[in-house]
């Protein structure tokens, strides 16, 4: 081959790859019919870039990982924080979480949707976490030399989970010191308490009942623990729902039917305007109450303190809670995936809707970091009304 026959086989190649990127701008717009529908297009475009990649990407293609990226992609267009789609380790993961028994450090975590941060909620006793220095409120920056800030809550805690007796690094940041340190904790079963009781004055027999997340196996955990404050006959009860994230709608329910008199707990409208009522029978508790909550008390947290609030059982004391007053459903898939999916907006007793409000406490009190001056304040409003 000369070198001019090479120069027009070029010039040639060239001009063939302009008419090709050319043809597929073009194919965009002129393959869209008037009759064609949104959906029509939408696979249309879905097809036309995976053949794109198919024919110039570069790199490996890894067809499954494409797949998920855009069940994802299309969920995470709804902009909606609570609406996601789970992998099928993902789902497993939640469904392990939501039961309350996982093989994993023994920490709750939490996403602040503002800024992503992943923080600390609890650790609990005699947990790898626990042993390896890991602390309430420190801020986790990465796992496994991977940042996680700005991810997905159920990825990050996907990650931290993991088979028993293998181990996970975790680099820190805590919040008073302003300094980083790297954690590494082996993974070993956990069966998460959610519920905690105690009695906080002797003198006035007040209890304390916290609740840390709303789980499967919380109601179960709530009458036992509310059973031993019985047997000790307490006068007064304080229900800590402080940076409770939420959890499971059938379960805050069924708990707040166990202390509120008869009446609506909580209803619920969907898209087409259709009506759901929680009620809880007459079964209650006669003394005085008082429920903490803070600014990371949501969702279910907030279907407890806005029926305590509505029924006027109680003094709900602390911080605005976080404003979370939608339902979501999850909706499994025969290949082990799923589909979490906002369904439902609730509205309190009285016909409140919280959403991106929160509840507003009946005695506001923030706390100064170092004395708990919102549960001090509880302590005293019980006292007064205890005879």
């Amino acid at each position: 081959m000369n070198k001019k026959s090479f120069g027009m086989g070029f010039l040639l190649g060239i001009i063939a790859t302009v008419i090709v990127a050319v043809g597929v701008g073009i194919g965009i717009y002129l393959a869209s019919p008037k009759d064609t529908t949104v959906s029509e297009m939408s696979a249309k475009k879905m097809n036309l870039i995976e053949q794109l990649i198919d024919t110039y990407y570069f790199g490996k293609i890894n067809k499954k990982n494409l797949s998920e990226g855009t069940y994802k992609g299309l969920v995470s267009g709804l902009d909606d924080p609570y609406s996601e789609y789970f992998t099928k380790a993902e789902y497993k993961s939640q469904l392990e979480e939501n039961s309350g028994k996982y093989v994993g450090i023994g920490a709750i975590v939490s996403r602040n949707e503002k800024n992503g941060i992943i923080s600390v909620l609890k650790v609990f006793d005699d947990s790898p976490a626990k042993k390896a220095g890991l602390k309430k409120g420190d801020i986790i920056a990465q796992v496994n030399g991977k940042d996680v800030t700005g991810k997905e809550l159920s990825q990050v805690v996907m990650k931290i989970k993991g088979k028993e007796n293998t181990k996970v690094n975790i680099k820190i940041l805590d919040p008073k010191t302003t300094k980083y340190k790297k954690l590494s904790i082996i993974r070993k079963p956990v069966d998460a308490p959610s519920v905690e009781s105690k009695i906080v004055d002797k003198k006035k027999k007040i209890g304390y009942v916290a609740i840390s997340e709303f789980d499967e196996n919380t109601a179960g955990q709530f009458e036992k623990e509310l059973g031993k404050l019985k047997k000790q006959k307490v006068k007064g009860i304080i229900f800590d729902l402080r940076y409770n994230p939420g959890g499971m709608y059938d379960v805050v329910c069924q708990i707040v039917d166990d202390i509120l008199p008869k009446g609506t707990i909580v209803f619920t409208k969907d898209k087409y305007g259709n009506r759901e009522e929680e009620k809880s029978d007459a079964s209650c508790l006669k003394i005085p109450m008082v429920v903490l909550q803070n600014e990371g008390s949501a969702s279910a947290s907030e279907i407890f303190a806005g029926a305590v609030q509505d029924f006027k059982a109680g003094t709900i004391v602390g911080t605005q809670s976080y404003g979370k007053g939608v339902v979501q459903n999850t909706y499994p898939f025969s290949d082990g995936t799923a589909l979490k999916l906002t369904i439902k907006k609730y509205y309190t007793p009285s016909g409140r809707n919280i959403n991106g409000k929160g509840i507003t406490p009946d005695v506001k009190v923030e706390n100064d970091g170092k004395t708990d001056k919102q549960l001090n304040t509880a302590k005293d409003i019980l006292r007064k009304k205890i005879k």
